[in-house]
């Protein structure tokens, strides 16, 4: 719950700073520089376009597309964006060095048994010391009915762990889909408004057409965008599940090999 509210938050204050803006282009009357062009700009030839920057273009077609729609794609965006930048500072952080973590708990097991391993585990954090940890405190004598416990808890624990690691995927994906969505009905809804303004005018006019086309199609740029970027980071993150998963599967092997040899002394 309060991973929604501080993304909800963060959404509302840029929806409400993009109104703000908003507001401004539309209510700032122009001033004297504006009205007047300067002596430096009267020397620039007329077909020398004037180039804009970035942001202001990124602002004017924000207000062209309609601030009502592109402020859903907007949330959309943020919303994924802020769940996919969790899920890869969570993933990093349970990123397994197995090689090394293997190596600990073999000496701890050669010096201080079972015992000294299962503290191991417990002061290690990541799902290769919670599975293992698990697995530890089914482990007894170490006879074949035993192992195959061990190993039912490990599989089972391990389920667990990969439900953890697979948290929050779902939201981004919805995300991916809604922005197209999103852009798509502002295009619908603004191609409407398109023909409403021929419908009053009472003549199909090149410059009501193409402008309201234009702006009807800017939603839709707009959360092709975010989906796009969405996109890159779910792959991302789901690569980044599929390494940790196997460095799981071929950690548990080596565990259960630990134990059996372990055993047999």
């Amino acid at each position: 719950m309060k991973k929604l509210f501080s993304l909800l938050a963060i959404a509302g204050m840029l929806v409400f700073s993009g109104a703000n803006v908003y507001a401004q282009e539309e209510g700032q009357p122009a001033t004297q520089e504006q009205v007047a062009p300067a002596t430096q700009d009267s020397q620039v030839s007329a077909d020398q376009p004037e180039e804009v920057p970035i942001h202001k273009a990124i602002k004017t077609k924000f207000i062209e597309g309609g601030a009502g729609f592109m402020a859903f794609v907007l949330i959309a965006l943020i919303i994924g964006l802020a769940i996919s930048i969790e899920r890869i500072i969570y993933l990093g952080l349970a990123s397994p060095n197995k090689d090394k973590f293997l190596n600990d708990l073999e000496a701890a097991l050669k010096e201080g048994g079972v015992e000294s391993a299962q503290k191991l585990c417990a002061e290690r954090k990541g799902p290769l010391a919670s599975i293992f940890g698990e697995g530890l405190e089914r482990y007894t004598d170490g006879s074949k009915d035993n192992l195959a416990e061990v190993e039912k808890a490990i599989v089972s624990y391990g389920a667990v762990q990969m439900g953890l690691l697979e948290q929050g995927v779902t939201w981004i994906n919805l995300c991916i889909s809604l922005s197209p969505m999103l852009g798509f009905m502002g295009t619908v809804i603004g191609m409407i408004g398109a023909f409403d303004a021929i419908e009053q005018a009472g003549d199909i006019s090149a410059s009501v057409v193409a402008g309201g086309i234009k702006v009807a199609l800017i939603t839709t740029v707009a959360g092709l965008i975010a989906a796009m970027i969405l996109q890159v980071f779910c792959n991302y993150i789901l690569s980044k599940i599929e390494s940790i998963t196997n460095d799981m599967e071929d950690a548990s092997i080596s565990f259960v090999d630990m134990l059996i040899k372990h055993s047999g002394k």
